[in-house]
Formats: C-alpha cells, sequence, structure tokens
C-alpha cells in the first residue's frame, strides 16, 4: 500500500460529483482494493472460537442464573458474525461469488437466523439510493419516519409512534434482532425461484433447532427464554447502534436531486472518528462515508483510505462530516425529533382547536 501523504500528492483542480474515477484510480493504485482473504479467515476463525467459548461457559455454568452474563459476549460476538455476512454481501472477502454466498449463508442463516438473500437485497438498494425516502429501504415509512411528508397524516399509534420517536429509538433497538429474523423469514416464504429460498430457509430452521435445542439441554425453559430474550435484544441493540449514526439526520435526497456518485454518497453519510475502541465495536463501519464509495473494499482497509477520501472531497467542495460518537447519535435523535414536531404541537392544542383546525 502506499502512504498518505502519496495519496493527497494530487492536483488542486476543483472536481465535481461526476469526476469520481480520479479517486477510484488512487484507491486502486494504493492497493486497498485488494482482498485480504487470509485475514479474512483468520478473523472469521477467531469468532467462531469466541462464540464456541460462549457455548462452552454456559455448559460449565448449567443451570444457573449466571449464564445470564453470557448473552453479553454473545451479543457482541454475533454482531461480528453479522459484519462477516455484510462483507460477504459486499463481495469483500476473495473472488468467489459461491464463496462469498457459502460465508454469507453460514453467518446470516446458520448462527443468526437471519436471511442473507433478504439482508443482501435491501442492502444493495439502500447503497444504491441511500437516504433516498423512494428508494432505500432504510429511510422508507414504518413504525420510525424520516421525513415531514412521512409524519403528515399519521394518527393513533403511529401519531404516538412519530412524537416520541427520539425518545424511544434506544429501547426500539432491543426488538431489532427480532425484527430483522421476522422480516426475513416472511421475504423466503414468498420469494421465487423456490430453490435459493428453501436453502436459506433450512439454514434458518437448523439455527434455531440448535439455538434453543443447545440452550434447554443446558438450563431449565424459563432461563433458556431468559438468556435467549437478553442475548437478542442486546444483538439488535449493538448492531443498531452501528448502523444507526451512519446516515440518520444527514441530506435526505429527492426525485429532484442530481447528484453523481461521489455527492450522493458523501452527502448522506457520517463518519464516527476513529479509535481503537470505536473501531472494533463498530467493525470499521464507522467509516461509513469510504465504505459507501468503496462498498467492495475489505472492512479493515476502510481507514487508511479516510485521508485520501477526505482530502479529495475538500477539493470536490463535497462537505465531509466525521464526528464523534456522541455527537453522530445526538444529530440523528435531533433530527428525529424535528420530524416529529408538528405531531407534538398538534397533540398539545385544546380539542375545540384541533377541530377546528
Amino acid at each position: 500500500m502506499t502512504s498518505n501523504a502519496a495519496l493527497l500528492n494530487r492536483p488542486g483542480k476543483s472536481a465535481t460529483g461526476s469526476d469520481f474515477a480520479p479517486l477510484l484510480r488512487e484507491i486502486k493504485a494504493a492497493g486497498l482494493l485488494e482482498r485480504r482473504t487470509g485475514a479474512y479467515a483468520m478473523s472469521i476463525i477467531v469468532n467462531l472460537l469466541c462464540l464456541a467459548a460462549v457455548v462452552a461457559g454456559l455448559i460449565l455454568l448449567g443451570n444457573s442464573w449466571l449464564t445470564l452474563l453470557l448473552a453479553v459476549p454473545a451479543a457482541v460476538f454475533t454482531t461480528r458474525a453479522a459484519f462477516f455476512g455484510h462483507d460477504a454481501g459486499h463481495q469483500q472477502i476473495g473472488r468467489s461469488r459461491r464463496l462469498h454466498d457459502s460465508i454469507g449463508r453460514l453467518h446470516a442463516n446458520l448462527l443468526l437466523g437471519m436471511s442473507y438473500g433478504w439482508w443482501n437485497d435491501k442492502h444493495n438498494r439502500h447503497h444504491a439510493n441511500p437516504n433516498h425516502t423512494d428508494k432505500d429501504p432504510d429511510v422508507a415509512a414504518g413504525v420510525l419516519i424520516w421525513t415531514l411528508d412521512q409524519a403528515a397524516g399519521r394518527t393513533g399509534l403511529h401519531a404516538w409512534l412519530t412524537r416520541h420517536q427520539a425518545g424511544i429509538f434506544f429501547p426500539l433497538l432491543t426488538l431489532e434482532g427480532f425484527a430483522l429474523k421476522v422480516s426475513g423469514i416472511t421475504y423466503l416464504l414468498a420469494r421465487r425461484p423456490r430453490r435459493k429460498a428453501v436453502l436459506e430457509l433450512s439454514l434458518i430452521a437448523t439455527h434455531f433447532a440448535l439455538y434453543f435445542g443447545g440452550l434447554l439441554m443446558v438450563v431449565p425453559l424459563p432461563k433458556a427464554i431468559a438468556f435467549a430474550a437478553l442475548h437478542q435484544a442486546l444483538f439488535g441493540l449493538h448492531l443498531g447502534s452501528v448502523f444507526a449514526p451512519n446516515h440518520k439526520g444527514m441530506e435526505m435526497p429527492s426525485a429532484d436531486t442530481h447528484w453523481g456518485h461521489l455527492e450522493k454518497q458523501v452527502r448522506t453519510s457520517r463518519n464516527v472518528n476513529g479509535h481503537p475502541v470505536t473501531d472494533w465495536m463498530m467493525g470499521g463501519l464507522n467509516y461509513q462515508i469510504e465504505h459507501h464509495l468503496f462498498p467492495n473494499m475489505p472492512r479493515s482497509n476502510l481507514r487508511h483510505a479516510q485521508a485520501a477520501v477526505r482530502a479529495y472531497c475538500h477539493h470536490a467542495g463535497i462537505p465531509y462530516l466525521s464526528t464523534g460518537i456522541i455527537d453522530s447519535y445526538a444529530q440523528g435523535l435531533r433530527h428525529m425529533h424535528e420530524v416529529g414536531a408538528q405531531l407534538r404541537q398538534a397533540s398539545a392544542l385544546p380539542a375545540d382547536a384541533k377541530r377546528a383546525s
């Protein structure tokens, strides 16, 4: 790989959103798009051994409420398994699609009980049009909303959720692990052709059989349910906390927005400042701008591309945002709070004023 200093040695020419090719050439010349298959293999093996150690701990503790403490490392290492499934979907690990699909199904379907095919379809649409309310499934109106247009006309429970969405965001993340499983299974049951869907559903069924069967062999039903609930809640919270800072509260293009690839990806993404602990806990996906510009770049290389990308955006006149982890959450929560402002104001009006309006 070339040094950051070499990457920054570029002409001072201004660029536009369509001038992505010079940056791509620099990144390629630096070797940052080269596969790191050996390093991935070692990381995957280490993570599997860590998960095996959690299982061994469950067996050793046996019928004890202390087993609930192991839900914490279980959540951490299953989140890291999700990172490997993510990387397989982006073809970051090797050169064979079959290899990536196998790694993706191993981690998503078998280890996590999620659908690799569903996630891949959804995530690729997100990458193609980040933060676009008509095209990005991650900002479609649902339990949470992201624009004033989405807030208009919401009533009942949906209106209550919108009014309070900033306050309940992190508690809702504890349900994300369950929601990912349900969404994936629903997708597979409706999918055509059926062959791949049957394979994925079989792996998911195997996951649940091994997960709950294994727990019930070690602890009685009440403790098994408690461990599974806590594990999945912490998994959802950890995984959601990794992805939440990346785009929430950033610019949201519309059908009238005409940005090139560079602008579209940079203006809608936010980095979280690098730190050894942050980088490890977020799997390197805190370098979200670099990830969106180069989705097939091995995750461990993203931080090495940051200096070049930041400088290039400066020359292009495109705002490049990298902030602290707390500030990143605060920005997203402020945006969610502002989106619900109109409904909060409407709910505060006297009954006569509401009828008149």
